[in-house]
């Protein structure tokens, strides 16, 4: 089966990711709301309020495992400008997709890929003078232009010029008549972190204030906010924000920070029942058996497990929704397959399980994530492995 854009959609499960889009339209919406009265959008040298930033979304690794093409047109009509994007590939699916806004590729792009970026329309960052040597060679054989950003590193130390540095290098960019420049951007470490992230913004602001005046004049974007920025320093949007993990509903912050609107979890997960059985006391249920009954217990397993993106260590923490009641997860997670306690509620098989979702209040990714001590758009992109999605309003 296929769906509108022509991409296969594997429904033959009884396991599935559900995305909601009308929650994804919600979050941006609120995002849109909220840049329109907190964020300045200043200028260097004019911090007068003007228009609000331009909406740019981050939806590399298929869109954190949401799916990027099905997600794109929702956030085209919120209003986003601009996608985001890990490489070149993720890029030419976009263009093949129909995609037509401007899409940069965040991280480094191999030289000898360059010409597929200007054939597929698709800006890079750009950060050092091989990426302008391959620019001007190409501009001779094709006669066209690199779309580029010039990437900034400011202190996360992974890709990018030094921006103190950075003077001759942006220069050069400037004079490259075989260089489209569209935008110039850092990223940073921990914004949470008020010394970190006021260290890395005074470079950036440094580096790039002896050519704000040019870069107005040729509309060259400049934007370093990324999601849990956009709350904590919304006089530094700029001309574009970068909206990522907010977008799906999930919390940009490691600390308790409350957000100043409520945003809905776009992802969810369901399974129907598959089997029903009665584990009798003593009994032990999965590999190892960590779980043993200590009174006969009615049992519903269902069709998912690690290999879904499920992770093993939830094995025995794991909270779902049956029928509107609340049941535990028990014993090992296995590679396919998961048990649960369904003794106080009334089921058959093919009733569905919610593991996450609305109907679930229980569990979320963010509460997955602190038990599993890690980041909730990690959990996120695993859950793509070889579950289907199904799209829903």
């Amino acid at each position: 089966m296929k769906d509108f854009r022509g991409t296969f959609v594997n429904k033959n499960r009884d396991a599935w990711v559900e995305i909601n889009l009308g929650n994804l339209e919600h979050n941006v919406i609120e995002i849109r709301d909220f840049l329109k009265n907190n964020c300045k959008n200043n200028n260097v040298k004019e911090p007068a309020k003007k228009e609000p930033p331009d909406l740019f979304a981050v939806i590399k690794a298929d869109g954190y495992g949401h799916g990027s093409l099905m997600c794109a047109d929702t956030l085209i009509a919120c209003g986003v400008k601009e996608f985001g994007v890990a490489s070149i590939d993720e890029g030419i699916e976009l263009r093949e997709n129909k995609i037509t806004n401007p899409v940069l590729v965040l991280g480094a792009s191999p030289i000898w890929a360059f010409e597929n970026a200007i054939k597929y329309d698709i800006a890079i960052s750009i950060f050092n003078d091989e990426h302008l040597e391959t620019a001007n060679q190409l501009y001779k054989r094709l006669n066209k232009k690199l779309k580029a950003h010039i990437k900034l590193d400011t202190g996360m130390n992974r890709i990018g010029v030094d921006s103190e540095q950075s003077y001759s290098f942006i220069k050069k960019v400037l004079n490259a008549p075989y260089i489209d420049l569209k935008g110039i951007f850092t990223h940073f470490a921990d914004v949470e972190n008020e010394d970190i992230f006021n260290t890395q913004i005074k470079k950036f602001q440094n580096a790039i204030e002896p050519y704000s005046d040019e870069f107005k004049k040729r509309n060259v974007k400049v934007h370093c906010l990324n999601s849990p920025g956009i709350f904590l320093y919304g006089k530094y949007c700029y001309d574009m924000v970068r909206m990522g993990v907010i977008m799906w509903g999930l919390t940009p912050f490691s600390k308790n920070i409350k957000l100043p609107f409520e945003l809905y979890p776009v992802m969810g997960l369901k399974a129907r029942i598959t089997n029903i059985h009665t584990l009798k006391k003593g009994d032990g249920i999965s590999y190892g058996h960590i779980f043993k009954a200590d009174k006969d217990i009615k049992v519903a397993t269902i069709p998912i497990g690690y290999a879904d993106g499920l992770d093993r260590r939830l094995s025995n923490n794991l909270s779902a929704n049956l029928n509107g009641k609340t049941i535990k997860q028990i014993g090992r997670i296995t590679m396919d397959q998961v048990m649960f306690d369904v003794s106080d509620v009334d089921c058959s098989t093919g009733d569905v399980i919610v593991l996450l979702g609305e109907e679930n209040k229980e569990e979320s990714l963010d509460i997955w994530a602190k038990k599993l001590d890690t980041i909730n758009y990690e959990l996120a992109c695993r859950l793509k492995m070889r579950l289907p999605r199904i799209y829903v309003r």
